[in-house]
């Protein structure tokens, strides 16, 4: 069986695959802060998984995690909202000594796109994180594209409003500040609610800015889909993180921005990248289980 572990900022996610790629075990944490506290966040995970398949769980653990991560060195920095910044922290390390097992520690939209790939059946996909940031997961040809240095993917930070607000990456007007949660959150504050489902909610009942703004959103995200179909024509996009709770709604609305934006260019229209995107199903823990398979690679 294969063990796989998405570490977020709240929540730490383990999964238990079993030969045929089913999840067999499921189990969810709260995240501690500190590399102290997301090594023993993920130990009781572990030691959770463990009780409830009766299985040692022997087999190399697999890792997502936010930051940029040194994959030959099982190590993560700038993961801010885990606590985890300045200095490289030996993660894998880390892990290994709490749990007994070999660890291999990558990036979590990277994991989401291996577990997307696997839900998929497609060797040629990118995945599209829309959560508090936006970036996306490549995996060409079977093989997952990190960069030289493990920015690939990164379309987030594509600048393409030289008017616009200031970017967390301290460059202008990136997608980022357009289409990603924190960014509908900024125009579309909510209580009791996510304030991506306000704003959708909103709009279908009617509500002309709520319609605007989620078309304004729909349209940078269109954008980044745009930008990767013309650099790395994929076979097919899948749409993940926090606001692809959506689902199907953000399907369509992504889908028709790419429609409009495809309307006076025979070339772009003819490439369908409308006809590419899909959502990651609300219930499939994709980074957890792409972390899953990483132990095989």
């Amino acid at each position: 069986m294969k063990l796989g572990l998405d570490i977020g900022a709240t929540k730490t996610l383990g999964v238990v695959l079993d030969a045929d790629g089913k999840i067999r075990a499921e189990v969810r944490e709260r995240t501690a802060p500190g590399a102290d506290g997301v090594v023993e966040s993920a130990g009781r995970v572990v030691d959770a998984l463990r009780a409830a398949t009766g299985d040692p769980l022997t087999g190399p653990v697999g890792v997502g995690i936010p930051g940029l991560v040194d994959v030959e060195q099982g190590a993560v920095k700038h993961a801010v909202n885990l606590g985890l910044d300045g200095d490289f922290v030996p993660l894998g390390d880390l892990l290994g000594e709490r749990l007994g097992l070999r660890a291999v520690v990558e990036n979590d939209v990277n994991a989401a796109a291996l577990g997307a790939a696997a839900l998929s059946g497609e060797s040629d996909l990118v995945y599209v994180s829309i959560g508090t940031g936006l970036a996306a997961g490549l995996v060409l040809d079977g093989v997952l594209r990190r960069g030289e240095h493990g920015a690939a993917g990164e379309i987030g930070h594509l600048p393409v409003d030289p008017h616009g607000a200031i970017c967390s990456c301290g460059q202008r007007g990136c997608l980022e500040t357009i289409a990603s949660g924190s960014a509908i959150a900024a125009v579309w504050p909510s209580d009791d609610v996510p304030p991506a489902q306000a704003l959708f909610a909103a709009a279908q009942a009617g509500d002309p800015k709520a319609v605007q703004l989620r078309d304004d959103f729909a349209a940078g995200v269109a954008s980044a889909v745009r930008a990767l179909g013309l650099t790395v024509d994929p076979a097919a996009v899948v749409l993940g993180g926090g606001v692809a709770q959506l689902g199907e709604p953000l399907r369509v609305a992504v889908a028709q921005a790419l429609l409009d934006q495809a309307s006076g260019s025979p070339f772009l229209a003819s490439l369908d990248l409308a006809g590419r995107v899909r959502v990651v199903p609300a219930d499939h823990p994709v980074a957890a289980v792409g972390a899953a398979l990483l132990g095989e690679r």
